[in-house]
């Protein structure tokens, strides 16, 4: 390959990036679309940070938490565990599959986790979770979700909603 063709591919990617980058740009940590809402719910765990993170992760174990409603079974669960891998679990409920689906943004085990997040069912719009997970004084650690860009008309349910998959993955982790 002559220095002519490498700089006409190289200028080609260039502008390949751009072009990807502004029409579909990555959603930035901090930016919540006006008229939406943040929603925090923070729980201390018994288990220690390390093992509390690869719960959302391991395939076998978030299948059984994860989304998982109580008069639902969970049919399908799909966990790609690096950045840029994506997610689907799917719980069937009375009859009806309810699909959440994602991307991995951010993974710095056993301190960060952070992905966008969709239930096409309801909505096609990502939002975006943030999880920080440090370990606690006493023992244990502390796990605080921050849950960007929530419809203000459903942040009590989306807060009452990870409060019970919280709940869920605290008697996982027992």
């Amino acid at each position: 390959m002559g220095a002519l063709e490498l700089v006409a591919v190289v200028v080609f990617f260039l502008i390949g990036y751009w072009v990807v980058d502004y029409f579909w740009p990555r959603k930035k940590g901090g930016d919540v679309p006006e008229g939406r809402v943040t929603v925090r719910v923070a729980r201390h765990f018994a288990a220690p940070a390390g093992r509390v993170f690869d719960a959302w992760l391991d395939r076998e174990r978030a299948g059984k938490w994860l989304f998982a409603t109580p008069a639902g079974t969970m049919v399908r669960v799909e966990i790609d565990p690096r950045v840029g891998g994506a997610f689907t679990l799917v719980d069937r409920r009375g009859g009806e599959d309810v699909e959440h689906t994602g991307e991995y943004l951010e993974m710095d085990r056993p301190r960060r986790l952070a992905f966008n997040f969709r239930v096409p069912k309801f909505s096609n719009d990502a939002t975006r979770i943030a999880i920080d997970i440090a370990p606690a004084e006493d023992s244990g650690c502390e796990l605080t979700l921050v849950h960007e860009g929530v419809y203000p008309e459903y942040a009590e349910r989306t807060e009452t909603g990870w409060n019970g998959i919280l709940d869920a993955l605290a008697k996982a982790l027992a």
